[in-house]
């Protein structure tokens, strides 16, 4: 077992999944400077891209704690 009671294939699993969601974050970082650029920006459209962007930042943060080992002090 290696960080946080995590198996190497587990920690390799977290690792594929966080550069998976990061490659996900830069392509709605993509879309929504797109649909900013095109002046035709629907505010609704451009309101859920950002939510999601946001989750999925969230969601990144928590992956990575859990590839982080807990360091008492």
């Amino acid at each position: 077992m290696a960080q946080g009671g995590l198996s190497e294939d587990e920690q390799r699993a977290i690792r594929e999944h966080i550069e998976r969601l990061r490659q996900e974050h830069r392509d709605l970082d993509v879309a929504i400077e797109a649909l900013m650029a095109s002046g035709a920006a629907d505010r609704l459209q451009l309101q859920r891209l950002k939510k999601r962007k946001l989750a999925l930042r969230d969601r990144l943060k928590r992956l990575e704690d859990e590839l982080t080992p807990d360091i008492i002090a």
